[in-house]
């Protein structure tokens, strides 16, 4: 008898299908080729003469319908197909009774629904942690640099901060407000933003090399947001423009 007409291993008590792998007729009612079997005494079984015709096939994938839709239905059978390569018998799905897979499918649709829910819920919480953990960077930038502007300040705290972005904010100094890590975020803003440091870069200038050219830039306008104090109404005049004075 070839692997694939043996009897499926029992599934604890529940019955078991077989998809077969040559073409199989009912030896009750003669119907064939047969894409799924019960085996009796070594004999193929259509799912009519079987009394299983009336269950659907839910293919595997998805555990929790697959689960739900077992634990819905009164009578159930696995599907299984007899791998030749390994030599075993591998579950293709389940056969439920319809309602039983439309009740299941409604579970999984509200669990959906809450988890949409529940995403939204939590985005809302990280944008609101987001928000107060830029507020608190914009803070220490300003207590450190009082002569940076205000939007400035905040501009900078929302690039460095940004979630996911692998910027100094999101580090573990950036995240605890490190004096070391807010001069990095405004160091980095100065040199892209008030300095030639990227028209260097895209000349073709080493990264190091360009870095050295407009280091003295760099700590002119650090050291005039550092002595400056802040005007009212948050905003602070620039005395050092070395990018546009070149």
């Amino acid at each position: 008898m070839a692997p694939a007409d043996r009897i499926a291993p029992a599934s604890h008590g529940r019955f078991v299908v077989v998809q077969p792998l040559r073409r199989k007729l009912c030896a009750g009612c003669r119907r064939g080729p047969l894409a799924m079997l019960v085996l009796e005494d070594a004999a193929p079984r259509c799912l009519d003469c079987a009394d299983l015709g009336h269950l659907v096939f839910l293919p595997r994938g998805d555990t929790a319908l697959t689960r739900r839709a077992r634990e819905e239905s009164g009578l159930s059978a696995v599907v299984v197909r007899f791998n030749r390569r390994k030599g075993r018998y591998e579950r293709q799905g389940v056969l439920v009774e319809e309602p039983a897979l439309a009740r299941a499918e409604d579970r999984c649709l509200a669990d959906a629904e809450a988890r949409r829910r529940r995403r939204i819920r939590d985005a809302r919480r990280r944008a609101a942690q987001d928000m107060r953990f830029a507020e608190a960077f914009a803070a220490e930038i300003l207590r450190l640099f009082p002569g940076c502007p205000e939007d400035r300040a905040h501009g900078i705290a929302a690039h460095a901060s940004l979630r996911g972005s692998g910027r100094v904010g999101r580090s573990a100094a950036g995240r605890a407000l490190t004096e070391g890590a807010v001069v990095s975020a405004v160091v980095a803003s100065v040199r892209h933003l008030d300095t030639s440091y990227d028209r260097l870069l895209m000349s073709g200038l080493p990264r190091y090399e360009a870095r050295r050219q407009i280091a003295a830039d760099v700590e002119a306008r650090l050291r005039s947001w550092r002595d400056e104090p802040r005007r009212p109404g948050g905003r602070s005049e620039d005395r050092a423009t070395p990018a546009a004075s070149r």
